[in-house]
């Protein structure tokens, strides 16, 4: 029986995972940093793991994580946010003599995590993006602003690393961007400023590349309600082909030398229809969910290129699965909407997927539940989950 563990029990895409190996037989701990987590109450977790605190205390951590491995002889470790993977991949070494870690190293990892990097290298190669600033701090922006450089607005300012929309800003005028690029660099360190491309139809291509860089699985999503809904994780999402967006997704990852899986964002300018790059998210995304319902099992094949070390390829999957982020994602778009009249009959359409929500694997919701209750006063964890309108 294989064995596997899964950080980041909390997150919906670990119970994905979780859900996924589990249905196929393999014997699956996850682990979290507190007790209260989705992933420990679903029937496809055999064991639970409580961690110290990979954002408060890493070293702690990873030291706490591998002493795990050591004596509980995993086959594959999947961590799942950039909380956990960064700090176990800077420890790639170490962790492989007792398991197998299912990314690329820790340069390549951190350079696609850097959308400065990222950008870069997707203007070396032809792919659009939009114009960029890589101002990287308040000093040079204040330069770049006094160069005459003709930058038109609207204009974002976001972090070079981050995720979920968090950071990200839209500026209308010189003082607003000197005002705002300020606080980002506070509160997130080095950012850029792009041109901002109007509202599109938001395309994600979910890949999976092997050692070769060669693209072995994909499915592409479009996102239809996001919260917040101005910019952020998908609530409400759909299968849908985008060959362009495919070709693109390619051709940036191929250049990256990339293996394991990958998630190319695109947003397609209303000026010109053509698909222009967001970012890079290299892990694990959100909506794997929806992935594995369109008949691509990310986690099941990601499992048997690292342990086989091949993989045949599959490019097919399924068109028009819907799938959705209910608790809280779908709940806050809806409360977050200034016409909740209007949008009242699109959110009590039920009748679809869920990443969390399953008639197979109830618990988990009582796992969300009680871990929301678990941080109900704690500040921090809602500056996590409440975002500020893009």
């Amino acid at each position: 029986m294989p064995k596997v563990l899964v950080l980041d029990a909390q997150m919906r895409n670990s119970l994905a995972i979780i859900r996924s190996l589990g249905k196929k037989g393999f014997k699956v701990d996850a682990g979290e940093e507190t007790r209260f987590a989705t992933g420990f109450f679903s029937r496809y977790c055999a064991g639970h793991i409580v961690y110290p605190s990979p954002t408060k205390n890493p070293e702690e951590f990873t030291a706490h994580v591998l002493d795990i491995v050591k004596s509980r002889d995993y086959d594959v470790i999947f961590p799942v946010t950039d909380a956990t993977v960064i700090p176990i991949l800077k420890q790639k070494d170490e962790f492989s003599e007792h398991t197998i870690i299912p990314f690329a190293d820790y340069p390549t990892v951190a350079g696609a995590i850097d959308k400065s990097r990222t950008l870069k290298i997707a203007r070396e190669n032809n792919i659009p993006c939009p114009k960029t600033y890589f101002t990287g701090c308040y000093d040079d922006l204040m330069e770049t602003l006094g160069a005459d450089v003709d930058m038109e607005y609207p204009v974002v300012v976001k972090p070079v690393t981050g995720f979920g929309a968090r950071g990200v800003f839209l500026c209308n005028s010189t003082n607003d961007l000197i005002e705002r690029c300020g606080y980002v660099q506070d509160q997130y360190g080095q950012f850029i400023v792009q041109e901002y491309i109007p509202k599109g139809d938001e395309i994600g291509v979910y890949t999976l590349f092997d050692f070769n860089s060669r693209c072995c699985a994909l499915s592409v999503q479009k996102r239809l309600r996001s919260y917040p809904a101005s910019g952020g994780p998908s609530t409400l999402r759909e299968t849908i082909r985008d060959d362009a967006a495919v070709k693109l997704a390619g051709r940036l990852l191929t250049a990256m030398g990339w293996s394991g899986v990958a998630m190319a964002e695109f947003r397609i300018d209303q000026r010109d229809g053509i698909p222009k790059l967001m970012e890079v998210n290299p892990r694990f995304w959100g909506s794997l969910q929806l992935s594995i319902l369109s008949g691509v099992d990310f986690p099941y094949l990601l499992y048997k290129l690292v342990t086989d070390g091949h993989l045949d390829r599959n490019l097919n999957y399924d068109v028009g699965v819907k799938c959705r982020w209910l608790l809280p994602g779908d709940l806050l778009w809806f409360m977050s909407t200034p016409d909740k009249r209007k949008n009242l009959k699109e959110f009590v359409r039920f009748n679809t997927n869920y990443d969390i929500l399953s008639r197979d694997d109830p618990a988990p919701t009582l796992g969300f539940t009680l871990a929301v209750a678990r941080y109900l006063f704690d500040k921090e964890m809602w500056d996590f989950i409440l975002r500020k309108p893009i």
